[in-house]
């Protein structure tokens, strides 16, 4: 019997280009937050001095 997919391995590539598709389209519609605030904000957690979850922009 064939192993199943998992969800790292796409089956149908119609779905996958529908999904990047709207990712895209959502991406340039609308705010976003930069990378770099989002891994300065994780690199604070656990720490004495950790920063308020970043603002859209």
């Amino acid at each position: 019997m064939a192993e199943p997919a998992t969800v790292f391995e796409p089956t149908d590539d119609d779905a996958l280009n529908r999904a990047v598709a709207e990712a895209r389209a959502q991406l340039a519609a609308g705010p976003t937050i930069p990378l770099a605030d989002v891994v300065r904000w994780l690199d604070s957690w656990g720490t004495p001095d950790e920063l308020p979850a970043p603002p859209w922009k």
